[in-house]
């Protein structure tokens, strides 16, 4: 065969290799839209989404033939195809015809990529339709033509602009339950008016569609002549996306410290918002140091520029601090740094959130403890009025004030999402408990600042003879904390020790004597006792808490006041039973007859400690015997 022969045979698949890399070179040039749908239950949220893959013929034919089965045998539309299930994944999701988790959809036309998070309409799963908002550009809000605006709605719409999404499509489906009505759909429309007006919407498309019929998703409806506007996906294709933070001050979190030998140290992350080059002067926050970018390394490469959503390795031309969750920043215009933050949360768990309350807080690559500070109000979705609370329960939404255990980089959410979103997790079931956006840094007072006193705590305890220590008694009512705390202060004090109690009916009548036996209040009166013992502490006193305590949460706040050779927990270990038998003061009898709500072993509960330093079983011992031990474990704790 001749050379010119075999050029020509392979000229087709050349052809065919050049329309490839056209085509890939194409994909790469089109531009991203992410986008939720979200609604009540049964709005169709997951048919139209099916129905657009379909439509759009992103759908393989094998795919199609299994769609088809799976709709003759857990759809939910007879003998047609449910669309549903392209998008529904999970078991419990094709049994109960509902939405549980996030689904999330990538597919492509030839104007635009996308990325389609389909969320749950139930209110039970609000915290999953956070999730899949978190990061859209475009709300697809559906409302069932045949039930007009409900109240998850109003909640996802409002999310929504608490999220800074700026297009929303009402997207009134189900037109053919109400035979393409113009008036229901004027008429849905007219009640969504006042709900945007309310919002922080750039725009507001309102579309007729049908998502089990495909009327209006991808081809325009011959059943709704009367409407002129475009079609969902033509919306899609054409509306305006966020603008990107390329132009943005720098700002890149650092993951990790890369340092593969002792010659090489480099700080490895994403660079989320603007761009770096070589010789660049950087600040790093939230130390203050200041120094130029050496190298930005890729793999093996070396670049003379980092953009917006690069993952790169930073080397600096001088040795500084920093490590994981410190952030590198533009000198001209770096961003901000403080411990206290005004925001909205989204409180996502079954457990309720106090205000006093110790968790996690998660905000890029920074992670430090945090309290919930003050809850100011929260939001009534339906009205968007505000009114008080001192906890937060499943899918609250509030204004909320935040207090951390350090200064972390941050900017206000509406500037630069990635640093001002957060997240609360529970310090023992490791839950994500709230999703929260910083809205703006509360700053202290100037004026106010700690004074050095001449007289300080070792000379304090000097004077007494030996260390100060907090000994921290919990247990159910009627265990004996009292009694045992009574008896060992007697024994103290004569050995000539400086002692003092803090117990609970004691404080109530005057330093909480405000607050009443709400789980928000148990843990504001153990915040207050907890800073107490804490001055005792600074005079050298050996102070003993006598309070039930119930929540392990606030035990461990108050034990994270001291240095570990300063608190000693001790549990006062008694049966319910033998606690109810012995009610000294009649409080389970008054309990059990609904007389004492919120009673704490009854219809409050006790989490008893998982490691105290000491257990006293007052069902096992007499209380000369707790109290001998009790002292024995305090004159070792502080070494006498």
């Amino acid at each position: 065969m001749k050379n010119s022969e075999i050029s020509d045979s392979n000229a087709p698949n050349e052809n065919i290799q050049a329309r490839v890399d056209a085509y890939i070179e194409n994909q790469a040039q089109l531009d991203l839209l992410r986008f939720i749908t979200c609604g009540s239950v049964d709005d169709g949220k997951s048919t139209l989404i099916g129905r657009m893959l379909f439509e759009a013929q992103l759908i393989f034919e094998d795919q199609i033939t299994s769609l088809q089965s799976d709709s003759k045998k857990v759809g939910t539309q007879g003998g047609d195809i449910d669309f549903a299930l392209l998008v529904d994944g999970l078991a419990a999701e094709r049994e109960q015809g509902i939405t549980i988790d996030v689904a999330y959809r990538f597919f492509n036309t030839d104007r635009r990529k996308f990325i389609v998070a389909d969320t749950p309409g139930h209110e039970q799963y609000t915290r999953n339709m956070v999730t899949g908002a978190s990061t859209a550009d475009v709300a697809i809000i559906l409302v069932d033509a045949s039930q007009g605006i409900l109240t998850q709605t109003r909640r996802h719409s409002f999310i929504a602009s608490l999220l800074g999404i700026q297009h929303v499509v009402l997207a009134v489906n189900k037109m053919d339950l109400v035979d393409y009505s113009n008036q229901v759909f004027d008429e849905i429309c007219a009640a969504y008016e006042p709900l945007q007006s309310q919002l922080q919407f750039k725009s507001v498309t309102a579309i007729p569609l049908s998502a089990l019929k495909g009327d209006n998703v991808i081809e325009r409806s011959r059943n709704i002549t009367w409407y002129q506007g475009p079609t969902l996906l033509g919306f899609l294709e054409t509306v305006e996306v966020r603008q990107s933070l390329h132009n943005h001050p720098f700002r890149f979190p650092v993951q990790w410290v890369n340092r593969p030998t002792s010659d090489f140290r480099g700080f490895s992350g994403t660079v989320i918002a603007g761009e770096i080059e070589r010789g660049d002067e950087v600040i790093a926050l939230p130390s203050g140091q200041s120094a130029k970018i050496e190298e930005i390394v890729l793999f093996e490469d070396k670049l003379d520029k980092a953009l917006t959503d690069q993952a790169v390795t930073l080397t600096l031309d001088r040795e500084i601090d920093l490590s994981r969750g410190d952030l590198i920043s533009s000198i001209e215009q770096p961003c901000g740094v403080s411990d206290q933050f005004e925001a909205e949360l989204v409180w996502m768990d079954i457990e309720e959130g106090y205000v006093g309350r110790n968790y996690y807080f998660q905000l890029a690559s920074s992670a430090t403890n945090a309290t919930l500070s003050e809850i100011k109000y929260k939001y009534d979705v339906n009205s968007f009025e505000h009114f008080s609370g001192k906890s937060l329960g499943l899918n609250d939404i509030a204004k909320v004030q935040i207090r951390l255990d350090k200064k972390i980089p941050f900017e206000p959410y509406d500037e630069c999402p990635s640093l001002g979103a957060f997240v609360l997790v529970d310090r023992y079931s490791h839950a994500t408990v709230a999703a929260g956006m910083i809205r703006y840094e509360l700053r202290r007072a100037s004026n106010i600042h700690l004074q050095n006193m001449s007289v300080d705590r070792p000379s304090r305890e000097k004077l007494a003879g030996h260390k100060g220590s907090v000994i921290w008694l919990t247990g159910l009512s009627g265990a004996g904390k009292s009694t045992i705390a009574n008896a060992a202060e007697t024994l103290l004090h004569a050995q000539g020790f400086r002692t003092y109690i803090l117990d609970g009916d004691n404080i109530r009548h005057g330093l909480s004597n405000d607050l009443g036996f709400t789980n928000a209040d148990r843990v504001e009166n153990i915040r207050r006792i907890a800073e107490v013992a804490k001055l005792f502490l600074d005079a050298g006193v050996i102070v003993m808490t006598s309070f039930i305590s119930p929540f392990r949460a606030e035990r461990d706040m108050a034990r994270a006041l001291f240095e570990p050779d300063d608190f000693m927990e001790v549990f006062i270990d008694a049966p319910l039973d033998v606690a109810e038998s012995r009610d000294p003061k009649g409080l389970y009898k008054k309990a059990r007859s609904g007389e004492l709500p919120n009673f704490t072993g009854i219809d409050s509960a006790y989490e008893a400690p998982a490691n105290p330093e000491l257990v006293l079983k007052t069902d096992e011992s007499s209380i000369a015997e707790a109290a001998d031990k009790l002292v024995d474990s305090i004159r070792k704790n502080i070494n006498q």
